[in-house]
């Protein structure tokens, strides 16, 4: 009977136990649906901060690739700028140089017409000189056979015409 007992005991605490859980499965705590939700909401959050993440990392990189790119292109900037100043300098120079050859080249063209209108009276001097030359040497112009006028306008005269022989000759 003891274990006729011990049986029994045992099997209406196996049926109490499990009329017990089934109530106790119907009155769930509310604390553990707010932990399950609170837990399903950690695992969303930790996924959407994994994504953040790979777009922050994507977001740095591509700001990064940026910033070295604008730091290039200043770089090309200023060289270019580095180069337009020496370019302006070098313009500067040829254009003061242009000015003082054209200044000289004008000075030369000056003298070369100043040189010319003399070259064309020591011509013109030496023509008549030569004319000069080749009539008393053909004997049309001689002083010495010229027919004397009267005295006083023949001294006159013939002065006059010594005075512009002699020079010539």
């Amino acid at each position: 009977m003891t274990v006729g007992a011990f049986v029994l005991g045992w099997i209406l605490s196996m049926i109490s136990s499990a009329i017990g859980s089934k109530a106790k499965a119907k009155r769930r705590d509310p604390r553990d649906d707010r932990i399950r939700s609170l837990e399903a909401e950690l695992r969303i959050a930790q996924s959407e901060t994994d994504k953040v993440r790979e777009t922050l990392e994507e977001a740095e990189k591509a700001r990064d690739e940026a910033v070295e790119g604008n730091e290039k292109r200043d770089n090309v900037i200023s060289h270019q700028q580095d180069k337009i100043e020496g370019l302006k300098k070098d313009l500067t120079d040829s254009v003061k140089k242009t000015r003082e050859l054209r200044s000289e080249l004008q000075d030369r063209a000056t003298e070369n017409v100043k040189s010319e209108a003399k070259l064309r009276e020591v011509e013109t001097e030496l023509s008549v000189a030569q004319a000069s030359t080749d009539l008393i040497a053909t004997g049309v112009l001689d002083y010495a056979m010229a027919p004397e006028r009267e005295e006083g306008a023949n001294d006159q005269e013939g002065q006059d015409q010594q005075e512009d022989v002699q020079p010539t000759a």
